[in-house]
């Protein structure tokens, strides 16, 4: 049961929250932010690749496909990593830009997939010698993709008969089906480490930690009351951007909601003893404030939340996966768009949870009140 003490200390963070929102930082920095890494993903490469997913109908053979996209000089080929065969199909120049193409032959199931977990925007099938586009009308990076291939197939004096345009309207294969739940997954991140860690920089900063010392108050019960009142503030705040979404995009979980509460509460432990560990030592915010940052903005940028990471060389992609926000954001778009469980999401919820308890032992143990 626990003790007056540390339910007043639990309340005494949850209305500095209140009394001091970082606003700032929301409001003029973040935007230029979010433009500049959209910037990096998009247009910073003079040589783009995009996946396309490639559906047959029953009866289509690959070799009528191949007719129908013959004007485009595709090459057929095999991926070196996944041995899986593509065609590949050259837009552009080295004046605007050159964008390779990967047609990638699969069943519309995995289609579906792809969508949803971005590795692709766009769903390209057969249909009575007819090429169909389906995909999201309000995904930019889809629109420029279809009005690419389009000019290619249809350039070459080919009839407009010969592809048709499918909008995508299915909830999960959205844009912002893909971004609510990054969105949730960074509020998290960017929820522990400034709440938690920079709030215990800023009072050892103060000389306020060092009063605690003459008190028998241990140390793990006063990080603890951070810890415990920044899930609450998390969750609160999750609930607001889920409303929102529910009510104006029509969002819902398709998985698991048991999932994704204990799949979220592992985000909020990895962070808090991310931020434990940053603030044990730490005694000057200049160096907290670095440090932060330098945690947040390559997990904001990298870890999927506003555009795919498949969209950064295929070289990085794993060292990306493997950081705790795109582990997070992963696992929850996958119980939102996928309708994922326990047994889809288990590693990240493990992986999450040693992460957290490492780093709040070690951040415990060299914990300084002054």
């Amino acid at each position: 049961m626990l003790n007056k003490t540390f339910i007043q200390l639990i309340l005494v963070r949850i209305r500095e929250f209140y009394r001091e929102p970082e606003t700032i930082f929301w409001s003029l920095l973040f935007p230029v932010l979010m433009a500049w890494g959209l910037g990096i993903a998009f247009n910073s490469k003079p040589v783009q690749t995009k996946t396309i997913a490639l559906v047959f109908a029953e009866n289509q053979s690959k070799e009528s496909f191949e007719m129908l996209i013959s004007k485009t000089s595709f090459e057929y080929k095999k991926d070196s990593l996944t041995n899986d065969y593509y065609y590949q199909i050259k837009y552009g120049n080295d004046i605007i830009g050159l964008t390779y193409f990967k047609v990638k032959p699969v069943n519309m199931q995995q289609a579906e997939l792809m969508v949803k977990r971005g590795n692709a925007s766009l769903i390209l099938t057969t249909n009575e010698n007819k090429l169909e586009y389906h995909f999201d009308k309000y995904n930019t990076d889809a629109q420029l993709s279809y009005l690419q291939i389009t000019s290619l197939v249809n350039g070459e004096n080919l009839s407009n008969q010969l592809s048709e345009v499918k909008p995508m309207t299915e909830k999960g294969t959205r844009y912002i089906d893909f971004l609510i739940p990054g969105l949730i997954a960074m509020n998290v991140m960017m929820s522990t480490l400034w709440g938690i860690s920079y709030t215990l920089i800023e009072t050892r900063t103060k000389k306020l930690l060092r009063r605690m010392v003459a008190t028998p108050m241990p140390k793990w019960e006063y990080i603890m009351s951070h810890i415990t009142a920044r899930i609450f503030l998390c969750f609160v705040e999750a609930i607001i951007i889920f409303s929102f979404a529910y009510y104006y995009f029509d969002i819902t979980i398709k998985g698991s909601v048991a999932a994704f509460i204990v799949l979220f509460l592992s985000g909020i432990v990895a962070f808090s003893g991310l931020s434990v560990l940053i603030a044990s030592r730490t005694d000057k915010t200049q160096v907290g404030n670095g440090i932060i940052n330098l945690l947040v903005m390559p997990m904001m940028l990298l870890s999927g939340i506003y555009f795919s990471y498949h969209n950064f060389p295929v070289q990085v992609v794993p060292f990306i996966q493997a950081l705790p926000l795109t582990m997070l954001a992963d696992g929850v778009k996958a119980i939102f768009n996928e309708g994922a469980g326990f047994i889809q999401v288990w590693k990240y919820i493990l992986i999450l949870n040693t992460l957290g308890i490492i780093s709040f032992t070690i951040g415990l143990k060299y914990f300084k009140w002054y």
